[in-house]
């Protein structure tokens, strides 16, 4: 390896012996008791202080993850000591610390920077002290082996960063098997008492998953955390990749190690799996079963039923060879052009299998959506298609068992329905409350008609992708 990043932290953050350093992380290792997780593990948030302040706490969501196979890792954590727009990747050959070189997983990285829309870029590192990211380094090479990573550095950590981050991961994984991690302390300098108050709000959110909760709590100052962002596109990642449960494995704060209790950091260990047990909300992921190859034919499908549509001619034959896209399943088919709404048309129920659906919605939106023209052949170039794949319908009697950025809504009361996709929340920034006000209204409702006894509310997720 030519182009090596050398250890800054060594000797001060963590053991700069080698000898020393293994041994400190096989015993922290040891230490740590973690119930068995019967389910496929996606992601874990990991504390970024010293190893002897956090360093026992890392190691229970390390060995959470240990012996599930990765293909490889991607690390990300907030830049401490420089503020710069969106998130960076280093571009060099690997990491290097005591215990030899984890190297970069260059091909992957190239595929993040490549989606992401100008968001992350490929940077050299500049020898920068930052801890976020070397820190966890020598954990991935003792508990997760010698497999390659992303090491992603976080300069902005707001909501549309976080957003475009993990659009960006997501596209990038594919059919990969990979662990994803935060790095993230979070209380900072409060008494003990305020500490553990303000951890344990963070911790309820990110345990259940809750993005909406935890970015409220945020908002209101009653929770903090320095890598709040990686946290969030960590939740995204994790969800996407079939994430339905959150278990936090450990927390303490620098407080439990000095005994200074008057302003202490908060350090917790959590990941996230998929629950094998939970069949509810593995029935409500189903719709991210589909295969990169089957998400790209379905939208060849979307493109070329609206090409036929310019001509009155049947569809090209498309030989369909794969189980999931002959599953009954209802679909939405979603044109923008230049970023905006140019048709959005589908079918709630699975009355047809789904690449038929994609086909008869693709044409549908394109020139039979009410609020448009019909879509001119001189467009098509323009037009950018988003399928959303359907899960069953599921009525519910709590609406706090709707998670704003993973289910959607469709509200029915007499003669009236509506319905909104998961992803029209998350691009409005909308709470809970806004998003059932905001399906009342798309059905016709008085905008708190949610409350009434005989309205019905149903929720779904959506597998939800578009063309590069």
């Amino acid at each position: 390896m030519d182009n090596v990043r050398k250890a800054n932290i060594a000797g001060t953050w963590y053991p700069g012996d080698p000898a020393q350093l293994k041994a400190d992380i096989e015993r922290y290792l040891r230490s740590a008791r973690v119930a068995d997780i019967d389910g496929k593990v996606t992601g874990i948030v990991v504390p970024h202080a010293g190893y002897v302040y956090s360093g026992q706490v890392a190691a229970y969501a390390y060995k959470a993850a240990q012996e599930n196979g990765f293909d490889a890792v991607i690390l990300i954590g907030p830049s401490h000591r420089a503020y710069f727009k969106g998130a960076s990747i280093y571009n060099g050959d690997g990491y290097e610390t005591p215990l030899g070189v984890l190297p970069v997983d260059s091909t992957l990285a190239g595929e993040i920077v490549s989606n992401s829309n100008g968001t992350v870029s490929l940077v050299p590192d500049e020898r920068s002290p930052e801890n976020s990211l070397e820190i966890q380094v020598p954990f991935l090479q003792m508990a997760i082996g010698d497999i390659p990573f992303v090491p992603v550095l976080m300069g902005a950590q707001g909501l549309d960063t976080c957003s475009a981050l993990a659009d960006a991961i997501i596209k990038a994984i594919g059919d990969r098997k990979v662990l994803v991690v935060a790095s993230s302390d979070f209380s900072h300098y409060h008494d003990y008492d305020k500490a553990v108050e303000m951890d344990s709000a963070a911790l309820g959110h990110i345990e259940k998953i809750d993005i909406e909760g935890f970015l409220r709590s945020l908002g209101s100052e009653e929770c903090e955390a320095c890598g709040a962002g990686a946290v969030i596109v960590t939740m995204m990642v994790a969800r996407a990749m079939g994430a339905d449960s959150g278990r936090v494995l450990e927390y303490m704060n620098s407080g439990d190690v000095t005994g200074n209790k008057s302003g202490v950091v908060g350090y917790a260990a959590v990941v996230f799996y998929e629950d094998a047990g939970n069949d509810i909300k593995k029935r409500e992921i189903a719709g991210d079963e589909l295969t990169k190859q089957e998400k790209e034919l379905l939208l060849r499908i979307a493109r070329e039923s609206i090409e036929s549509g310019f001509t009155g001619g049947d569809m090209p034959h498309i030989n369909i060879e794969s189980g999931p896209l002959e599953k009954k399943m209802g679909a939405f088919v979603t044109l923008k052009k230049q970023g905006r709404l140019r048709g959005c048309i589908g079918l709630i129920q699975g009355m047809k299998p789904l690449y038929e659906t994609v086909e008869k919605m693709a044409q549908a939106a394109a020139f039979e959506d009410p609020r448009f023209r019909p879509v001119q052949k001189d467009e098509l170039g323009g037009l950018d298609i988003e399928i959303s794949a359907l899960t069953p319908l599921r009525q519910i009697e709590d609406v706090r068992e709707i998670e704003v950025g993973r289910h959607g809504i469709y509200i029915a009361k007499g003669s009236h329905s509506g319905l909104l996709l998961p992803q029209v929340a998350t691009e409005y920034n909308w709470d809970r409350d806004t998003f059932l006000r905001e399906t009342c209204a798309k059905a016709n409702l008085p905008q708190d008609a949610w409350e009434d006894k005989d309205t019905k509310i149903y929720i779904f997720s959506a597998s939800v992708f578009g063309e590069d």
